[in-house]
This record gives structure tokens, C-alpha cells and sequence, in this order.
């Protein structure tokens, strides 16, 4: 449908105030208080997934018996659909349900999805559980397809911007969120994980189960503290207006044929009204798409498939200059899908006595990430900000690009070392003549490995939690959860760009000698393929450097209170509106 349009008039949204004073909300919901719910769900969430796929490729290499590299294929595929789906969950989410309404439901289905894995590895008969297995983990997928892009968003929903004090709450929500996510994600990989290798594998998926019970009763309890935003229909449609738009006007210029912009708040009722977004000079072709011909100013309704407001236009150049960013973080998550991979099959092949009667799950290295992030997070949060805060002069020390950056050059350095710690592992069993038994344990302690680990969670600390800032501030008010979504989705392709390159290794080495990656670690060329790995991320932080060096961060409108009268000065932009 047309909207209403106003007649051609100066821009004058600087001469009322009430515009843009901060938004006036029930102040007995939203904040830390309902927050807070917000985080344990997700804290027990992810106690769930990583009790799953921190020992997944033990499952499917000891008691489903396939090889290592497809078993590795199979848990990337598993990880890069589970990333992808929100997506999906997000576009239903932003579009139809509402964020609210999308995590009870994605939840509900997840608690079904680990019923049934439960079921799998237990009551179901040897020969039918392998369908049954993968239909319930592709359930979960599904499951987590509604609920990755939702939870973050819902929680962070909870800060009013416009509200001072909750503005500055929510600058560390960031830190904090990721903190409690992988408290949870440790506690599993030590409990279910022992629980798995060492009680049953039904045990440990039935641990799971119970944690999405609770998690689904505690999201329950804190209902009516939550502040709900309304689903605004398809943000793609706004999208799609802005360039049908650009593409009909596609000659008309300022300066010859335009009547003025159209800089009219078109924005939903009853979203958050954020501030309105400053002209940019990035993506120029689109803001033909907001040029006023003399077709659209004799219109009394204004056709939104041929003139799109200034906001808009900015709110898609905004998904422009993310989508570079995108793709040049895509290694860095090829690298991180290692710790659920080969990473867990070195451990099973080292010495893991801790005592007699006890040895350390290979697996529950991965523990240490998490240990490195939780004593982490505060030291960045507490330390280091505030000392950069006065290098900088910035209020967050280093900007989101400059944190993303150096999580990347950590990852190179992650599998350099790597490389280094495989050879010594291959050496060693090379000198006890253990090269040809894959199944002896190799007389190098499994904390050669805690370097590779530590430096995972120191990468994960700049570049995760960078890109999930950075997903949320500089994405559209109503597309947050698609910015969500889009963020997780890098862990996604990126597990699949780690398959691509372990398909291509695996071809190139085998037609040139041997295969890099076999069954017997101890003959497989795993270090060369860490190196690779670590080149690959070399060429590709160049390329992020590159593209950082010309990113604009998004641009709203300033104003400064003067006088008693208290009239609002824009500083930026006046135009012509409609």
C-alpha cells in the first residue's frame, strides 16, 4: 500500500523536542532484572549444545565407526546447519512471532530434539540408531535455529538506549552475557562429558535433556519482567523497496530532476524509536531511492517501491558495509572448529593420568577454553578497557574492529603452535616406535595441548564477542535478530569452509603421495595442515585490514540541549522531506 505523505517542506524535526527525548517505558520491566533470566536460559542452553558437541566426533569415530575425517565432516556439517537455521529463525522472529514467542517455541523443540538423542543411544535398537541419531540432531539444528539469534537480542532488548543509566548497563551486557554462556558451555564439557566416557552415553544426553527443562521453566518464571518488541513484518521488504527504488531512478540526479529527499520517519509503531540515522556518503547509487521526482511530489501517498525515506537508505547501506566483514571473519571460525575435532582426537592418543585410576576425557580440554575466557573477560573488562580508555580517549578502549582484528591474528598464532605441538606429538611416537599403533598412548603429557586451547579462548574473547557487538550495534533497530542470526551464521559457514578445505587437502595430498588426514594420527600430515591453516588466516587478516580501513560505523543525529527554552540543534544534516 502507498503510505501518507506529508507536502514538500524544509526538514524541521530539530524544532520538536519531544521527538527525541528519551522514551518513556515501564520502568518495573526490562534492566538487569529481567535480563538476567535471559542469561541463565542461555547459559543452560549452551550447557546443552556443548555437552553434545564437545564430544561429538567420540561418538561417531568409537561407537558409530566412521573414519576420523568424515566423522570431523560430520560434526562441521552438524555445527554449520546449527548456525545457519537462525537465519531462518530470525527472518520468522523480526517478521511474524516476535523474538519472545520464537524462543518459547525453538526451545520447546529443542527439549524434544535431546528427548529423542537421549532415546538413540539408549532404548532404540542397535541397528536403527544411527537414522534415529542424526533426525534428533538435526531436530536440535532446528531448534537452535529459533533460538541463537533470539536470546542474545531478547536479553539485550531488555537496556533501553534512550535511558542513560541502562545505555551504560548494556555496554558491558556484552562481556558479562559471554562470560555466563561459557560458564556453561565448561560445566558441561567437565560433567557430561566425563559422564559419557565414563558412565553412558544415556547419561550424559539425559543430563542434557534435564537442562533445557530447567531452562524452558526458568524463561517461564521471568515472563512478566521481559519487555516484548512487536514483530515489524519482512525486514527484507524494506530492503528490496530501497534498491527497486534506486533502480527506477536510476538518471536522476540532485542536481538535475530531483524536487529534494525524503527524510520522513517512516519507522514501525511500537518498535523503539532509536535516533535517526545521518546521511552517509558510502553506496551513493542508493540514495537515488530517496530523491523526490516530480511523479512522487505530485503523489498524496507516497509509493514505497519508488521513494524510500533517508533512513531507510541508510539502514540498508548499514547491512552493506557488514556483509565485507562477514566474509573476511569466516577463517577465523574455520580455525576455532578444531577444538571439537582434531584438537579432541590428539588428546585421545597422548598420556592423560591425572591419578592411578583416572584419566583425563580428551575432550574436556576443551574446559580450558572456557577457563581462559572467564579469567579473561574481567581482566579485559576491568584492565585492560580502562587502561586503553586512556590511550584511546575512547569510552570502549579499542574500537569493535580494532578488538575483532587482533582475535584474528591470535587464530594464526593458534595454529602455528598447533603445528609445532603435532610435530613434537608425531616425533615422539616416531622415537618409541609407535608410529604404526594408533591406539597406544603416546608418552607425551595431553597438556602439550594447553597453549592451543588457551589461545582459542584468548581469539575468542577479541574476535566472538567483537562480532557480536559489532552485529548488534550497527544493524537496523527492527533487524537486530537477523543481525543475530547473521553473526552466528559466520560459525556456521565457517565450519563448512573448514570441510572445503579439509576435502581439498585430502584430494591434493592424496594425488601427491599420501592423504594428510588418516585414521592413524601418528601417519597423517595433521601439523601440515595446521600451517595451512595458519596461511589461509594470514592472507585473510590482510584482506580485514583492508576492509576495516574504509568501514564507517553507523551515524545518527546529535542534539544538544540549549537554553531555557530547550530547542534541540541538529548537528549534521538538513534536507527536503516528504
Amino acid at each position: 500500500m502507498d503510505a501518507p505523505v506529508t507536502p514538500v517542506a524544509i526538514d524541521n524535526d530539530h524544532q520538536n523536542p519531544s521527538k527525541h527525548l528519551p522514551s518513556q517505558k515501564n520502568t518495573s520491566k526490562g534492566g538487569w532484572n529481567a535480563a538476567i533470566f535471559v542469561i541463565f536460559v542461555e547459559m543452560a542452553e549452551r550447557f546443552a549444545f556443548y555437552g553434545l558437541a564437545g564430544n561429538l566426533i567420540t561418538y561417531l569415530t568409537n561407537n558409530l565407526g566412521q573414519p576420523v575425517a568424515a566423522a570431523a565432516k560430520n560434526v562441521n556439517t552438524w555445527v554449520g546447519v546449527s548456525a545457519i537455521f537462525p537465519l531462518l529463525g530470525a527472518f520468522v522472529a523480526d517478521s511474524y512471532l516476535g523474538r519472545f514467542k520464537t524462543i518459547l517455541a525453538s526451545s520447546s523443540i529443542y527439549f524434544l530434539g535431546m528427548v529423542l538423542l537421549s532415546l538413540s543411544v539408549s532404548v532404540i535398537p542397535t541397528h536403527s540408531r544411527k537414522p534415529v541419531f542424526f533426525t534428533a540432531l538435526y531436530i536440535l539444528a532446528i531448534g537452535e535455529g529459533g533460538h541463537k539469534p533470539c536470546v542474545q537480542t531478547f536479553a539485550a532488548d531488555q537496556f533501553d538506549e534512550n535511558n542513560p543509566e541502562e545505555k551504560a548497563a548494556k555496554s558491558s551486557f556484552f562481556n558479562w552475557w559471554y562470560l555466563g554462556i561459557v560458564t556453561g558451555a565448561s560445566v558441561a564439557i567437565v560433567v557430561v562429558i566425563y559422564l559419557q566416557d565414563n558412565v553412558s552415553w544415556a547419561a550424559g544426553f539425559g543430563v542434557l535433556a534435564g537442562s533445557l527443562a530447567v531452562a524452558l521453566a526458568l524463561f517461564l518464571i521471568g515472563m512478566k519482567r521481559y519487555r516484548k518488541q512487536r514483530p515489524t513484518g519482512s525486514p527484507f521488504t524494506r530492503v528490496a523497496q530501497v534498491f527497486v527504488a534506486a533502480a527506477r531512478k536510476w538518471r536522476l540526479t540532485e542536481s538535475h530532476g530531483s524536487r529534494g529527499i525524503c527524510c520522513e520517519d517512516d519507522r514501525v509503531p511500537g518498535q523503539t524509536m532509536g535516533p535517526k540515522l545521518v546521511r552517509t556518503n558510502q553506496f551513493r547509487f542508493l540514495d537515488k531511492a530517496m530523491m523526490i521526482d516530480n511523479d512522487d511530489a505530485m503523489r498524496k501517498s507516497r509509493n514505497p517501491w519508488k521513494l524510500c525515506s533517508l533512513n531507510q537508505v541508510e539502514e540498508v547501506k548499514l547491512l552493506l558495509r557488514l556483509i565485507p566483514i562477514w566474509v573476511s571473519c569466516l577463517m577465523f571460525c574455520a580455525v576455532i572448529t578444531q577444538l571439537h575435532t582434531f584438537f579432541t582426537k590428539q588428546g585421545s592418543t597422548m598420556s592423560r593420568s591425572l591419578a592411578p585410576n583416572f584419566q583425563v576425557p580428551p575432550a574436556a580440554l576443551q574446559s580450558l577454553v572456557g577457563l581462559t575466557i572467564l579469567i579473561a573477560v574481567p581482566v579485559y573488562d576491568c584492565v585492560f578497557v580502562p587502561i586503553a580508555r586512556k590511550l584511546t580517549k575512547n569510552p570502549t578502549g579499542i574500537t569493535m574492529l580494532q578488538r575483532i582484528g587482533i582475535g584474528l591474528f591470535v587464530s594464526i598464532l593458534n595454529m602455528v603452535v598447533a603445528g609445532i605441538v603435532e610435530t613434537a606429538r608425531v616425533n615422539t611416537a616416531r622415537k618409541h616406535g609407535l608410529i604404526d599403533t594408533p591406539k597406544a598412548v603416546i608418552p607425551m603429557s595431553i597438556w602439550w595441548l594447553l597453549p592451543q586451547y588457551v589461545l582459542t579462548g584468548i581469539g575468542d574473547v577479541f574476535t566472538i564477542i567483537g562480532l557480536q557487538e559489532l552485529f548488534y550495534d550497527q544493524m537496523p533497530e527492527e533487524m537486530r535478530s537477523i543481525g543475530a542470526a547473521a553473526y552466528i551464521s559466520i560459525v556456521g559457514i565457517g565450519s563448512f569452509v573448514n570441510t572445503g578445505i579439509i576435502s581439498v587437502v585430502q584430494m591434493i595430498s592424496s594425488k601427491h603421495g599420501k592423504e594428510w588426514l588418516r585414521d592413524n594420527l601418528n601417519r597423517s600430515n595433521l601439523n601440515y595442515f595446521y600451517w595451512v591453516l595458519a596461511g589461509l588466516s594470514a592472507i585473510n587478516l590482510c584482506v580485514y585490514m583492508w576492509i576495516s580501513s574504509a568501514f564507517e560505523y553507523k551515524k545518527v543525529e546529535e542534539y544538544n540541549e540549549i537554553s531555557e527554552g530547550k530547542e534541540l540543534e541538529m548537528e549534521g544534516y538538513s534536507d527536503v522531506r516528504v
